[in-house]
């Protein structure tokens, strides 16, 4: 995958972002969508190679997948965009996450309304979900800003999670 906006390169990983990715594990990035990110740099990789081969096979309803985010001024990674198959509701979700160095620049948003229609103009799926954690308000106006509905609310445990959490459901469709 590649796309662009003005500020940012959304693209396929590759095995040379294993470094930014534990880096943004290690500010908390991650957290919310891996949980406990203290051994990453120990599986980081592995996943890196995983989301290459998911890339190739560009199937959103089998596990992830997942992009990397490149501001285009400095070059840097500095986040991911991803699908997520929820085996539960049987719909595909957005997660996403800017490492804390670049955050406050809008670029989620800009990078969630690029993704999504890119999503809906390359898959047969008319909506995609999401379920940020209530808590994480950015995350909310985000999905908000990006033309994402609020249509729930609700505990719910996430792969990841240790636990039940409240978390806020998102759908958007293919009609953006």
């Amino acid at each position: 995958m590649y796309l662009e906006t003005e500020r940012l390169i959304i693209r396929s990983i590759q095995l040379e972002d294993e470094q930014a990715f534990i880096e943004m594990a290690s500010d908390g990035s991650l957290t919310e969508i891996y949980g406990d990110c203290s051994e990453c740099h120990t599986w980081m990789g592995n996943f890196i190679r995983e989301a290459m081969q998911l890339d190739g096979e560009n199937n959103p309803y089998r596990e992830y997948l997942a992009y990397a985010i490149v501001e285009k001024k400095s070059g840097k990674v500095v986040g991911s965009v991803d699908t997520s198959y929820y085996e539960d509701f049987k719909e595909i979700g957005i997660t996403y996450f800017i490492g804390a160095d670049f955050r406050g620049n809008g670029y989620a948003a800009e990078v969630v309304k690029k993704f999504v229609k890119s999503f809906f103009e390359n898959h047969t799926s008319s909506r995609m979900i999401a379920t940020p954690n209530v808590e994480n308000k950015a995350s909310c106006m985000t999905l908000e800003k990006a033309g994402f509905r609020l249509i729930e609310t609700k505990m719910y445990r996430e792969l990841y999670d240790e636990k039940e959490e409240m978390r806020n459901f998102y759908e958007i469709s293919c009609s953006i």
